[in-house]
């Protein structure tokens, strides 16, 4: 029931609604592309490990990571509860950039916000967009989504203006051995009965009615009412999920070092800077992967030390 309602995400990449608390003014958050598994040798480095000091086979997510571009600036004030936006402020943008969104008609430059008022804000954010075409996969159309700041409001509004034209990197964000939350939207399964999307147990052979649905649809006193919670067949996979605390094994600047060859199925071969995640990542080939700051710290985390990236052409999902 942690995951309720399963329903449809509204978008093909995941919205970070909150992010953890930080001194350092730096975007918290960055997005990539999943272009595939494959594995690491690396040395076991924990001590606690039946396996310290000897290599061992670790597998491993790829996402490649295309600079971002900022599109805009968000000034929040106070309104009721929460806050507002109260001051956007847009910047040039690429003209790929129209395939998503129009483009404001009004551009602002790095001294318009040196006009804006910052006796009521309490939070600055960016809106950026992606560089499709850099990557390895052959789309045009980037994605747009928000990012929050670290640091004080003078800090932000300091890092805006030193990156106002220029691109974000990957490495600007996230740094190697750092636990990372990963947000994505899952692969998308259709409609699905009870047996495969809550693992009912099918029915003995001489079961009434039917046997790959629920044993009992509720109490007999509230005959007409059926509970939530009941599992009945309906929408599987395609629901917005957070992983928390995934280890980056590495992250590889020279494409060429991770891709397989004849390049990962069904993506290609990746172009730009990759991350290698430690495990498994939510989504499909090509899904947008936003990457965060770990809201839910882990400590005693080791990070093994890689020897060797996997270039074999058998590549899984």
């Amino acid at each position: 029931m942690q995951f309720w309602p399963r329903v449809r995400a509204s978008r093909q990449y995941a919205q970070v609604r909150s992010y953890p608390q930080s001194n350092e003014a730096k975007p918290l958050a960055f997005a990539g592309y999943k272009a595939g598994m494959t594995h690491v040798m690396a040395i076991d480095t924990n001590k606690n490990s039946p396996t310290k000091g000897e290599q061992i086979s670790v597998p491993a997510t790829v996402i490649e990571c295309p600079p971002l571009k900022i599109y805009s600036v968000r000034f929040y004030t106070p309104k009721g509860y929460g806050t507002a936006v109260s001051t956007e402020l847009f910047f040039k943008a690429e003209k790929e950039l129209s395939k998503k969104t129009p483009l404001a008609k009004k551009v602002s430059a790095a001294e318009d916000l040196d006009k804006v008022d910052l006796t009521e804000v309490k939070d600055i954010t960016l809106q950026v967009y992606t560089q499709p075409k850099l990557a390895g996969f052959g789309q045009k159309k980037p994605e747009v989504f928000e990012i929050g700041l670290g640091g004080s409001v003078q800090d932000k509004l300091a890092y805006v203006k030193e990156q106002i034209g220029k691109d974000i990197a990957v490495s600007d964000v996230i740094s190697q051995g750092a636990n990372i939350d990963l947000r994505a939207v899952t692969k998308g399964k259709g409609y699905q009965g009870p047996v495969k999307r809550f693992g009912v147990a099918i029915r003995a052979r001489k079961s009434e009615k039917t046997k790959r649905g629920p044993g009992s649809l509720g109490a007999w006193i509230a005959q007409g009412h059926t509970m939530y919670r009941i599992a009945f067949a309906g929408q599987m996979g395609y629901h917005n999920r957070t992983q928390y605390n995934n280890l980056v094994l590495d992250i590889v600047d020279d494409a060429s070092a991770v891709n397989p060859k004849g390049g990962f199925i069904n993506y290609g071969e990746a172009k730009n800077t990759c991350v290698l995640i430690k495990g498994s990542v939510p989504g499909p080939k090509k899904r947008l992967v936003t990457m965060t700051a770990p809201m839910r710290v882990a400590h005693n985390v080791t990070l093994p030390t890689v020897k060797a990236i996997s270039t074999e052409s058998n590549q899984g999902n």
